[in-house]
């Protein structure tokens, strides 16, 4: 239910951008972070200023996003990676 809450919010958003959910993820894929490493230890992600397509995504969605993003030692996996770890039975 929440799946769809998200993708029909996302389409209203959106629809005035002519673009579809699906065209506006990997839009929004495109949007990296710089690792800032201390003494070999990774601290934060520095995000930095969304341009064209992306910016005006997160502006149809009211998104802001911050300029650093500490890090807590969590990873997000592709799905070809999340694939290669997964355990198989």
């Amino acid at each position: 239910m929440l799946a769809y809450f998200l993708v029909h919010e996302l389409a209203a958003s959106w629809r005035k951008l002519d673009m579809t959910v699906e065209e506006g993820l990997d839009e929004l894929k495109s949007l990296c972070t710089t690792h800032v490493v201390m003494k070999g230890t990774l601290v934060l992600h520095n995000v930095p200023q969304p341009r064209g397509n992306v910016q005006r995504l997160l502006d149809a969605t009211h998104v802001s996003l911050p300029m650093t993003i500490a890090d807590r030692g969590v990873r997000v996996s592709t799905s070809k990676k999340l694939t290669e770890q997964r355990k198989t039975v």
